[in-house]
């Protein structure tokens, strides 16, 4: 479903302000600072997840205070839906991998399958280490197989956006997290 501006206007018009402007920014500066404890010896290869994570990356990146190589994987499961589907990749992990320490970035961590499958074939590359960093873990009460080393901020178990996160591709550009109303 694509909408339409009026639709999107309204759909936002409707949403609850789960995380603020302001709330987002002092996360990723949190995020930041946690990574450059962890990290600032390792010369990582960053990948970031297309497209959600482009936001989360962009803000990111500039705070890091270390020497890091940069790539980005692109990998869907969801396909413009509220729900998660069949693993797809668009673009895998290079042969780059081999031997680096990765972090990798992500808007949400949902279910976890898309980042346990990041994590088994970064691994399966020949990777060092892996890392993981989202911006949000959501509360969904699940058994996730991946936990995320940095998290920003946890968001309820309601489809969000903003920050990243699209809602029927729409609204990524927002600087603040919202919750569909009644979802």
């Amino acid at each position: 479903m694509v909408l339409s501006n009026q639709q999107a206007h309204d759909l936002l018009r409707q949403a609850e302000l789960i995380v603020a402007a302001d709330e987002v920014r002092a996360a990723v500066e949190r995020v930041a600072r946690e990574i450059n404890a962890a990290l600032a010896d390792a010369h990582p290869l960053v990948l970031s997840v297309m497209g959600g994570a482009v936001v989360f990356t962009g803000q990111l990146l500039p705070l890091l205070a270390f020497p890091l190589d940069f790539d980005y994987v692109h990998v869907s499961r969801y396909g413009g839906g509220q729900q998660g589907g069949a693993l797809r990749w668009k673009v895998e992990p290079c042969e780059n991998v081999r031997g680096k320490v990765v972090l990798v970035l992500d808007d949400i961590l949902d279910e976890g399958g898309t980042m346990a499958a990041i994590k088994q074939r970064v691994m399966e590359l020949g990777a060092a280490g892996f890392y993981s960093a989202v911006f949000a873990d959501k509360l969904n009460g699940m058994t996730k197989p991946v936990r995320a080393d940095f998290v920003g901020v946890e968001v309820p178990d309601r489809f969000v956006f903003g920050f990243g996160m699209d809602v029927h591709g729409a609204w990524r550009n927002l600087p603040a997290i919202y919750a569909v109303k009644g979802k």
